[in-house]
Order: C-alpha cells, then structure tokens, then sequence
C-alpha cells in the first residue's frame, strides 16, 4: 500500500494555516488527517458575522482601512483640519515608510526604532514646522500601530520591516457579501466531513516517541484538555504566537530546542481591536468615509511616549489611541474604530456599554455633530482570548526577521542526523512566514507550505 495513505497526521488549528494544510493533504491522497480546534467554530482570527441584520462584518481579520475620503478632527474646536495639508503630510509619510520597507534606509536611520527612524526624518520637512503638521503625522503614527499590530512604533524595528513583502494592488475593507468566511467556506469543501473537531483544545503534545522507550507504533501522540488523545506519524501546529508565547514551554514533551523557544520569545504579537457602532440613524454626511481623530499631544508623540513608558497613567486616555471610525461597507449606519497595543487591551477589560459612551463622547467633541445614543456595540477582544492571544506578529527593535525561519522549522528535521521520523513536529500560521507574516495569505502559504514537506517526504 502507498505510504500517503497510511500516514496519521494531525492538524492543531483550523484557522487559515490548518484548513490549508488539510485540504492540501487530502488533495495529495492523505487518508488519515484529522484537524483539532479549541474553539466552537473554525476561521482562527478569521471571524465573519452578521450582529446587525443579513449583512456581514468582519470582527477579526480584513483588509485595513484607507486614508482617502477620511476628514480628519481635531478635538479643541472641533475644527476639520485643510485636506491639502492633511495630503502633504500623509503622503510624506507614505514615502518615508516605503524607503523602510524597500531597505532603502540610510546607515544612521538602520539602527532605530520605526518611530525614531520617522521623527528623524520628518524634523527634516519644513511640514514639522507647524503644529497641525506634527498632529497630523502622530495620527499617521497611530495608524500604523494598526498595520504593525504594535503598542508602538518606537518599539518594531526600522530595519527588518523590509522583510514583509506587500502583495500588488490596494488595500479594501470590504471582500464582498460573503466575507472572509467565503474564502475559508472554499477549504472547508475539500475537506470529508468529520475531520475537523471543535471545542477540542491540546493539552501537550508528546513526540520522539520512537526513541522515548514507550511502546507506541508512532512517534506522535496528541492529548487534549478534555481526555482524548490522537496518536500520528505528523503533527502540524498552526496556534498563533500569542499561544505559543503563553504555552510552549509545557505544551511539549520533549520541551522544544532552544533555537525554536528563543524565536517565538523574540518575536512580538500586537493586539488590534475593531470597536463597532451601530446607530438608530446615519448622522455623518453621505461623502464621508469616515472619522479620523487628531490630538494635542496624542500617544505616538516620541515625548509623550517616553513619559508614559513607567506607572499606569496611560488608561485614564486610553482612548487616545482610537485612530478614528471608518463607515462599513453595507452598513449605512454603522461606523468600525481601530485601536492597538497596550491601549487595546486594557480596553477589552471594559464593559461594552462603557466602551460606547465613550465613542460617542468622541464623535460629538469632535465633530460637533448631533449624534444619537448608539443602539448596539460589538468589540472584539483579540488578547483576552486565550485560543488567540493577540491579533498578529511583528518584529522588536533589536530583532532579525530571521527568527520567523526559526520558529518555521520542522522537528526533526527532515533528512534527521538519525534513525529518528523526520518531521515529526511542523510548524505554520502567519508568524512562521518571513515574508508574509502579518497576513491571511501568509498563514495560507505556511499551512500549504508544510503540507507540501509531508508530500515531498512521502513521495
């Protein structure tokens, strides 16, 4: 009998990496997959839902907001900052991020945080010589902390954002009436029914077992919180960092080499959260796509970032690092705020109906405008979730992307030194990806990535 169709091989996480790494499997002639999900549904940080009527909204994962069409406001006068010095300075922005990310830096800049690597550069602009300039480009700041899933900018490296590759085209946050469910309900079909258990999280996972001493024809064997056990030839495990960071050093027996442990204690996970309210009625005009909220003195300035490094001052204006509320697509009356970091997660210790209070204080500070009591809020709460941990992965000052091929190696690997089943333990999932990471197509690639190893081994 062929080998693929006698090897066990068992998937940890159905989120994009596992269901792609499944399908592929089955695709290749694999017979015995079988994928474990601690949560009641599949997706991962992938979650499509429909709180406000047939249409849908993305809690986790989507495409992130624009700049073009948002006025900015600023609090003290709820004065709507010119869109030609707005564009000035964001455009600025634009190009000083893509030196960044095109490894275009200069020497001196190479060794800095992102954050200083951009301050050194703007002081450079006669655009920092004006007050609304230097407003503007700390709001940039905070938007970016959205993209890079950081608490702050001044704590990714400049130099090893080059690494991420952006795939052509723009960005949109909308995917259409299904959704990112759409995308997954598509591997979902490849797969025989049955393969995929919910509400089944691992406990630990025990591997070598062919050369432990224990009786077992395979060298893998799984075993979950609630009693059952799955023994397989393969294990692919696809929990973001978050778990990894949280659980890794008991989750495995034997304890993972130090190599793997120190990639996944060097990488960072961020926390990026979605604050959605939903209003009886549109009170926002018809050509605006959204809200963008412009501060004295707001949390990505580099001096008020310094004095808020110590103590816990900082939550009483947690809500500084709202970037502003985006309109969603199909939603006439329904308005989406972005908010990372520490700030995020302090946040997701709130009850939502304080959350709200607090959006709709913002809303008529700024803009002035009359807006109604919001009717429903739905926040997400990336971090507090302890199958996620965090939102997505992003690389510290001071750290070489080099460590996501760290954490991305299989055990053993594969040829193995010794008599040992190579690729016993594999790795996928969007921190595993060196240039990708970040990214639903990333975590895509990792999980056909590593079903591929098992097809090379076995064919």
């Amino acid at each position: 009998m062929n080998r693929i169709h006698t090897a066990k091989v068992v998937v940890i996480g159905a989120g994009f990496a596992g269901i792609a790494a499944a399908a592929t499997l089955f695709e290749a002639g694999f017979q015995h997959v079988q994928v474990l999900e601690a949560m009641g549904r599949v997706g991962g940080r992938v979650y499509t839902m429909r709180p406000f009527g047939s249409d849908i909204i993305e809690l986790g994962a989507n495409w992130i907001h624009g700049q073009e069409g948002n006025p900015l406001f600023e609090l003290e006068d709820g004065r709507l900052l010119q869109a030609e010095d707005v564009e000035q300075v964001c455009a600025l922005f634009s190009r000083l991020t893509t030196r960044a990310f095109d490894s275009e830096l200069e020497d001196r800049h190479r060794c800095l945080s992102l954050g200083d690597y951009l301050d050194n550069a703007f002081a450079e602009s006669p655009l920092a010589a004006t007050e609304d300039g230097l407003k503007v480009f700390e709001w940039c700041k905070r938007c970016e902390c959205t993209d890079e899933a950081s608490s702050s900018l001044y704590e990714v490296s400049a130099s090893q954002i080059s690494h991420y590759e952006a795939l052509e085209g723009g960005f949109f946050n909308s995917l259409g009436p299904g959704g990112y469910q759409a995308f997954i309900d598509v591997l979902l079909r490849k797969l025989p029914a049955g393969v995929i258990m919910t509400n089944t999280p691992v406990a630990h996972i025990e591997w070598a077992l062919d050369e432990s001493g224990k009786r077992s024809t395979h060298p893998v064997q799984i075993v979950c919180e609630h009693g059952q056990s799955f023994e397989a030839d393969h294990v692919i495990v696809t929990v973001s960092l978050g778990v990894l960071k949280q659980r890794a050093a008991l989750m495995f027996r034997p304890p993972l080499p130090n190599s793997k442990m120190a990639a996944i204690d060097k990488l960072e996970i961020g926390t990026v959260d979605k604050i959605y309210l939903c209003f009886p009625e549109r009170f926002w005009p018809e050509d605006c796509a959204g809200i963008q909220l412009v501060w004295d003195n707001g949390p990505e300035d580099a001096a008020v970032y310094t004095s808020e490094l110590e103590g816990e001052a900082w939550k009483e204006t947690w809500f500084k690092k709202i970037c502003g509320f985006d309109t969603v697509a199909r939603h006439p009356n329904v308005l989406c705020g972005w908010i990372t970091g520490r700030e995020a997660l302090h946040m997701e210790t709130l009850e939502d109906v304080e959350v709200g209070d607090v959006c709709m204080r913002l809303l008529r500070s700024f803009t002035g405008w009359p807006v109604p009591e919001v009717s429903q809020v739905l926040m997400s709460r990336w971090g507090r979730d302890p199958y996620v941990r965090g939102s997505y992965t992003f690389v510290p000052q001071g750290v070489l992307a080099e460590e996501h091929g760290a954490l991305a190696a299989p055990l053993p690997p594969e040829p193995s030194s010794d008599d040992r089943k190579p690729l016993q333990v594999l790795f996928a999932g969007e921190a595993t990806h060196v240039n990708f990471y970040t990214t639903t197509h990333g975590a895509y690639l990792t999980g056909i990535r590593e079903a591929q190893r098992l097809i090379n081994l076995y064919t």
